[in-house]
Formats: C-alpha cells, structure tokens, sequence
C-alpha cells in the first residue's frame, strides 16, 4: 500500500509540472510602439524621491500637510485599500486549493428496541408472553480526506491569475492615491486663485468708487455731462458681480478639500479661509524617457497586471478539456462501547480519474472565449500606455505655454498698470473723457486677473505633468503592501 501511494504521488506531482495553456511574456515597449524620447521637455534621469513626494517642491506647508491629511482619511483610498485586501485574499484561496481536504466527524448515541411477539402488556405496562426491551449504545470516529492533483495546471494557473489581480489591485489603490493628490493640488491652487481674483476685485471696487465720486463732482461742477457718472456707475456695478461669483468658487474648491481629505465641508477648511498667496512652481522638470513613464504609472502597470491574469485564464480553462484526477481516502471506527471505540479501525484510499466526454462544446468555447478576452486585455494594456505618453506630451505644452502667457502678461500687468495710474491723474486734472480712464483701467483689471490665472496655470501645469508621469505613489511600494504584490 506505501509503494501504491508513492507511486500514484509522484505520477501526479510529475504530469503537474505541464501546465497548460501559454506561458505570459511581458509585452515589449517597441512592440507597443512607445518612441525612444518625448518630443519636448527635459530628458534627464528622473528623481525618484522627488517624484514621490512631488508637491513637497511648491514650497507651501499648508497644501503638504492637507495631502498628508487626504492620504490617511479619504475615502476612495479606504475603498481602494478594502479591493486590495479582497484580492489578497482570494489569492490565499486560491493556493488553497494545492493543499489536501480534511473533514473528520463524530457521532454517538443510544438506540431503544422492543420485541414483543403478542404486543400485549400486563396492568403494570410489563410485555407479556416472552417479550423484551433493550438499549444499546453506538459511537464512531472517523475522518476522510481528498487531494485535487493539479495534473494540467488548473489550479497553477489560477494561483498564477490570483497573484496578478493581487498586483493590479495594488496598483489601482495607487492609481487612487494619486489622482486624489491631483486634484487636491488642483482646488487648492484653484481656492488660492479665487483669493487673489478677490483681492483685485476688491482693490479694484475701491478704485471705482473713488471714480465715481470724482464723475459725480465733475456733473456737480458742470465741467462733464451725465454720461461720465452713469459709466462710472456701471463700470462699479460689474466689478461688485463678480464678486459674489468669485466667493462662490473659492467655496466650492474649500468645500472639495474638505470631502478629498475625509471630512464634511464647512468647520474643516475654515483656515484655509485666510488668503494666502498661489504655490511657487518649480523652475525645470526632468521626464526621463517614455519607457521610464511606463514603469512609474500605476494605471499602465496594472492594466499589465490584468494582461497577465487574462493569460493566466487562457490555461485555467484549457486544464479543464484535458483528465482531472483526485485522491482521497478514509479512516474510522465504530463501537457499542466507548471504551472499544479504538479496538477496530478501518480506512481505505482511492483515486480517481475523470474525463469529459461531451458537453456541446462549452468548455471549448470557453477557451476561445478566454483568448478573446486576453487580446482585449493586451489592446487595453497598449491603450492605457498610448494614453499615457498622450498625458504627459500634454503637459509638458501645457507648462510651456503658461509659462509664455505668464511672463507675457506680467509684461501687460506692468504696463497697464502704468497707464491706468497716468489715466486717473489725467481725468482728473480734466485732460481726458471717462472713457478712456474707463478703457485703461479695464485693460488693468485684465491684465491683473490674467497673471494671476497664469500663475495658476503654471502650477495646475506642473501637477498634471507630475501625475503623467506617475508620481506621488513610489513610497507605497516600500512601505506598504505594495511590496508584497508579486509574491510567487
């Protein structure tokens, strides 16, 4: 019986090692057709650490400290975190299935019989004619186990599966994290805008209030018409519009910050009320090589990951057209006595093989099913890597132009604010109409709004080119279950 075991063991654990269905190869980056460099930027080796924590470089405690706050309490990476966790798991399942069965049970019990060949009974209830009653006990013990063999791979290759959605799952929780960092980054810059739109807008209000006082002493002294103070009131009248518009805004980037970093609007964001002046961008960022963007970006590694695991199904369902084969086995006891429980045991063990004969044709299609799903997951694998490249050659032209529109428009901020200070004291010394102080101070409100936009843009330029390029996540690979994710 030992030599029958061994023999039947290592039959099964040497056909297993042919696993069935393809072997998964990564994709090359020439076959996905990712170019040799970008077309713009600098080509310098990127800064790992730099880009990990990549918002750090704006210089702004303040913003630091809300992503720090949104890392630890948002909630999309709580769920994000649950999915890992899930994966993990039915990894855990799934190599399971390469271990043996267990089951063991246990019964005892007492049994009654009566034998009375009349069925008649004395006026005590006694049998009588010969008639008897017993008890009797009956206990058992037994335990039965069964072993899958893992013959063609099935069970192989979907540990092969489980391992891959594991890392996926892992990256998508990295892909949350750093799209919430995005668009922290984006309302915070966008809050801080408002502010500085406001304080313009305000300055400017005074501005044309005292314009007004000055239209409506010259009607008084007969030196202008009425027309100088009803442009000066109108001109006052759509600065005070817009800023009830602006305030609006800058609540709901306030109100975003507090839902991002896990907390209801209001109370939360209550400092962040304070004006305080738009982040400084950094002057120069390197973006290394397109093939570098590939192994930084989280969303293209795992719809790598997803390629693997649809690879992996390929065989899982190709193992299930081929003979399965199972062992399990017994052993147990059973007594009148519980004291004789153990005097006799009695066990056996067995194996068997199965093979499909005929199913229409459903596990067949099955495969060819499985096939088409893996071409699907390799094209949305070489989509999400054209995607990718598409994201940062876009932000890197759109840094480029706001930086041109920012130095331009500090060049016109400059100069209108010159004319606008020459208007004022020209209209008021009576050289010119209202409508031309009306024109330049116009072109300044602008000119003001349009800097301070540019700025904006500069840095809402810069985040999106550190997220296309996959920052804001490499710590996770070190310091948290992401270092796990490729167990084999």
């Amino acid at each position: 019986m030992r030599y029958r075991i061994g023999w039947i063991t290592g039959t099964a654990l040497t056909l297993s090692a042919c696993a069935a269905g393809p072997d998964y190869r990564a994709p090359a980056p020439a076959t996905l057709g990712v170019p040799p460099v970008y077309s713009q930027g600098e080509t310098g080796a990127v800064d790992e650490a730099g880009l990990a924590s990549w918002w750090t470089r704006l210089g702004d405690p303040t913003l630091s400290g809300l992503i720090e706050r949104a890392i630890a309490n948002n909630l999309d990476i709580v769920q994000a975190q649950a999915r890992l966790r899930q994966a993990r798991e039915s990894l855990r399942q799934a190599r399971a299935a390469f271990l043996p069965q267990v089951n063991g049970s246990a019964s005892g019990g007492r049994n009654y019989s009566n034998q009375d060949a009349g069925g008649r009974l004395d006026p005590s209830g006694n049998p009588i004619g010969g008639g008897s009653s017993n008890w009797s006990s009956s206990y058992s013990v037994g335990a039965n186990a069964s072993w899958q063999v893992d013959l063609f791979g099935e069970l192989s290759r979907s540990a092969q599966a489980a391992r891959a959605d594991l890392a996926a799952s892992g990256y998508d929780l990295a892909n949350v994290r750093m799209t919430i960092i995005s668009e922290l980054v984006t309302n915070y810059v966008q809050a801080r805008l408002a502010q500085e739109q406001l304080r313009v807008a305000r300055e400017t209000q005074a501005i044309q209030q005292d314009n007004y006082r000055i239209a409506a002493w010259r009607l008084q002294a007969g030196l202008v018409s009425s027309l100088d103070e009803q442009q000066a009131k109108a001109q006052l009248a759509q600065t005070n519009a817009t800023i009830p518009q602006l305030e609006a805004s800058l609540r709901g980037s306030l109100n975003r910050i507090a839902v991002l970093t896990g907390q209801a609007p209001g109370e939360a964001t209550r400092t962040l009320e304070t004006p305080a002046p738009i982040p400084t961008a950094s002057t120069q960022i390197a973006v290394g090589i397109p093939a570098d963007t590939l192994r930084q970006r989280p969303d293209v590694r795992s719809a790598e990951r997803a390629l693997a695991a649809a690879t992996a199904r390929i065989g899982v369902a190709q193992a299930q057209l081929y003979p399965s084969l199972g062992i399990s086995g017994n052993i147990g006891t059973t007594s009148n006595s519980f004291k004789d429980l153990f005097s006799l045991i009695t066990g056996g063990i067995f194996a068997n093989v199965a093979q499909l004969i005929f199913d229409g044709g459903r596990l067949a299609s099955q495969v060819r099913s499985q096939r088409a799903a893996t071409e699907g997951a390799f094209a949305a694998y070489k989509q999400s890597v054209l995607t990718a490249l598409e994201d940062v050659e876009n932000a890197m032209a759109s840094l480029s132009s706001a930086r041109a529109r920012k130095a331009a428009f500090a060049t016109a901020y400059e100069a209108s604010n010159n004319a606008a200070i020459m208007a004022r004291s020209q209209y008021q010394s009576g050289l010119i109409d209202f409508q031309t102080l009306s024109q330049t101070e116009n072109t300044l409100l602008s000119a003001r709004n349009s800097l301070a936009a540019a700025q904006s843009d500069e840095v809402l330029a810069i985040a999106q080119l550190y997220n296309a390029l996959g920052g804001g996540w490499q710590d996770m690979e070190k310091s948290s279950p992401m270092s796990k994710n490729n167990e084999q």
